[in-house]
């Protein structure tokens, strides 16, 4: 079936919708109606100020989503994907107690439990079942909350979303749990052809058994609602029926399935509304929320969005991922949407369609998009300068509009490109990431200065980094000059930052004479080439140098005299920092292997389990080898003698399909050829039960010849 044409732009509704209603109802997640009630009254608006919260925040309902999902990148763009293969994606890009979920406990936590089983070797399904974990633990609410990916990939096919979030329930949940998962997958899919909710139900209802609860339960519900045109008394009645109090566990899925349905029932074609009914309903809150804000943004479209309120200036379509792929967790709805978009493209047999702006990062073709770009406010109180997405030869750009700027003013808009400094106040859920560019790299970005302008105005590139007391500090590249009427594309090739990652980047005005009104166009800003820079300690006592490495082994420290000690006690750990732009590259450090059966340097790293690694076994030998779940492929081998405490030069170049290892005075070679190839990732080190160190990574392009 072909995808609608307007499909993007639905998908990106239906992430926007996600992450609005995950952002409002987070803040009181857990609560009872009559809590939110004598608390903080209906929620109308969001309320995270209130609670002293940030807005934007880690969460499992979104980290899910959009991780998950990439199983069928890995494992084959199929109708046919498996629970199995669904399982192995959640093993190499969860880091264990810190990213995605809940880590609440074997028998406590269903995902904890489910990601445990599949740790000791039980696939998916068997590792969601009921035969495994009972029926308690497999019948909470986590189904239902990571299924949205799977009905966008999948427009106008519900039948097909049902199957594969089936498959990806599988994985942590059983019977009720998977059914609600189904039916709402289903609901979504459909909710790309038609706005009619009985309509969306009746399909949802059609891919699940008929005497199961969760029919039985939607049978109650549109009864009820047609029996009362009060929400609130229809939400009694759900209390006194299926309340929390009847279920057993701690977060039960029909409970909260039960007022997802009753809030599209009383408004199906009011996403405020549904998200006010939703939300003061209480329990889980986040969790039902986002998905019926995904529902109703796929329903109806941005335009259903800007009915209400402003939900998306607040949030400017920031969203954070948590997983064991760094380069993927500060991202934005916008390239997210596309990342979904193309996957549905290709799972329909059809080409998706090429990247806006010669795929650039950020490129706001998207209506109303800003990808995460926000202003400064403006010294001695002048009016803060506004930012907007404005039509812009036959495409859209990012307008950056300012008022009278005189001597000294600057109208400014960045955005973020790793964790922001509030991520240390952000509850339950870490952020793993790494930068999204580096030095060496090329910033760029195109810029057009209106022809109603007033008075000629400096443009220039400016990135923020991290210093030595974890404060952001101003760098900026080469101002331009634009008149009225002119363009240019600033370019800049970031310098070296003592081992300090860029945090933000963005563009900066300033008047070249007295004063200067008007508005600049930014069309595009992107980032090209390998990173040139040396990874080590910065000068101070700081942590987000460290915070910018993704945290797989169990003891990490930054207080031994090297600046990289990291320490694993069962099985592999892997420490890596980079992005899946890096592809061909020249990584080299000095490694100290103190004890394990083998360590060394990992390059293409994909997440825990997928990687190229050239490392030192204590048994005598040096290897390259390709992992890739739970297969690792040795591709070449040579004796070396290994002697713990021994410092060790290593240098390893991938190049295409080729791997060059330079390992004390010992050269090794490999060619992957293979369709199990790795052709893109960040760096690492590994160490197997053991403990290794290095001082300093270089990472440098690879240089000709």
């Amino acid at each position: 079936m072909p995808v609608p044409n307007d499909y993007l732009e639905r998908v990106y509704a239906g992430v926007l919708g996600k992450l609005i209603g995950v952002y409002l109802g987070r803040p009181f997640e857990g609560w009872t109606h009559q809590r939110i009630m004598e608390e903080l009254g209906p929620i109308e608006y969001y309320v995270h100020d209130r609670l002293n919260q940030p807005l934007v925040v880690t969460d499992d309902d979104v980290a899910g989503t959009f991780t998950f999902i990439r199983a069928l990148e890995d494992y084959g763009i199929s109708p046919d994907l498996s629970a199995e293969d669904i399982g192995k994606a959640w093993l190499n890009y969860i880091c264990e107690e810190r990213s995605i979920l809940w880590w609440g406990g074997n028998g406590n936590s269903t995902e904890h439990t489910a990601w445990l089983n599949l740790k000791k070797g039980i696939p998916a399904p068997q590792s969601g079942s009921t035969a495994v974990n009972g029926l308690t633990v497999a019948e909470q609410i986590g189904a239902q909350i990571f299924i949205d990916g799977w009905a966008m990939v999948a427009p106008a096919q519900p039948q097909l979303a049902a199957r594969l979030a089936e498959q990806a329930g599988k994985v942590s949940h059983d019977g009720e749990s998977v059914h609600a998962a189904m039916l709402w997958a289903a609901m979504e899919a459909e909710a790309f052809r038609t706005s009619d909710i009985d309509r969306l139900i009746d399909t949802g209802l059609s891919v699940i058994p008929a005497d199961c609860g969760i029919a039985r339960l939607i049978a109650d519900i549109r009864r009820w609602h047609g029996e009362n045109p009060d929400w609130y008394a229809c939400r009694q009645l759900i209390e006194d029926h299926y309340g929390y109090d009847r279920y057993p566990g701690n977060c039960h899925v029909v409970p909260n399935h039960a007022l997802m349905i009753m809030a599209v029932l009383y408004a199906p074609d009011d996403f405020q509304k549904a998200q006010m009914i939703v939300n003061t309903s209480g329990w889980d809150t986040d969790c039902n929320a986002g998905n019926v804000g995904c529902l109703l943004g796929i329903m109806h479209g941005l335009d259903g969005l800007e009915a209400g309120p402003d939900w998306r200036g607040p949030v400017a379509d920031r969203l954070l991922i948590s997983s064991a792929d760094g380069g993927n967790s500060v991202t934005d709805a916008v390239r997210v949407a596309q990342y979904l978009a193309g996957l549905g493209h290709r799972l329909a047999g059809e080409t998706a369609p090429p990247a806006p702006k010669d795929g650039a990062q950020f490129h706001f073709s998207l209506p109303g998009s800003v990808q995460g770009f926000r202003t400064e406010p403006m010294v001695g109180g002048a009016a803060r300068p506004v930012i907007s997405n404005a039509q812009f030869e036959g495409s859209r750009a990012l307008a950056l509009a300012y008022a009278a700027l005189g001597p000294g003013q600057e109208a400014v808009a960045l955005t973020p490109v790793f964790s922001p400094p509030e991520v240390l106040n952000m509850r339950t859920y870490d952020l793993m990431a790494s930068p999204l560019l580096y030095p060496g790299q090329v910033l760029s970005a195109r810029v057009v200065a209106p022809g109603d302008n007033a008075g000629t105005i400096t443009a220039r590139l400016r990135i923020r980094a991290y210093d030595g007391n974890d404060r952001l500090r101003d760098i900026d590249g080469a101002p331009l000059t634009l008149a009225p009427g002119a363009e240019a594309v600033l370019e800049w090739r970031l310098p070296e930052l003592d081992g300090q990652p860029v945090a933000e980047i963005g563009l900066v005005v300033a008047a070249a004479g007295p004063r200067a009104s008007g508005r600049v166009l930014l069309d595009r800003m992107r980032w090209d080439g390998t990173p040139d820079m040396v990874l080590h300690r910065p000068e101070g006592d700081c942590d987000f140098w460290r915070m910018a490495w993704v945290n797989g082994v169990d003891f990490f420290s930054k207080r031994f005299p090297p600046s990289f000690r990291i320490s694993q006690s069962r099985g592999e750990g892997l420490v890596s920092h980079g992005t899946r732009q890096w592809r061909d590259y020249t990584v080299s450090a000095d490694i100290t292997l103190h004890l394990g059966a083998w360590g060394g340097l990992a390059v293409r790293v994909q997440g825990l389990r997928r990687y190229y690694g050239v490392r030192l076994v204590r048994e005598g030998r040096i290897e390259i080898v390709r992992v890739r779940d739970d297969a690792t492929t040795v591709l070449a081998a040579q004796p070396f003698e290994v002697t713990l405490e021994e410092t060790v030069p290593f240098t390893v170049t991938v190049s295409g399909s080729g791997i060059t290892a330079r390992v004390g005075d010992a050269t090794l070679r490999a060619q992957d050829d293979s369709a199990e190839a790795l052709h893109d990732g960040a760096l690492g080190l590994i160490i197997h039960e053991g403990a290794l160190s290095t001082d300093a990574v270089r990472i440098a392009p690879v240089q000709a010849g």
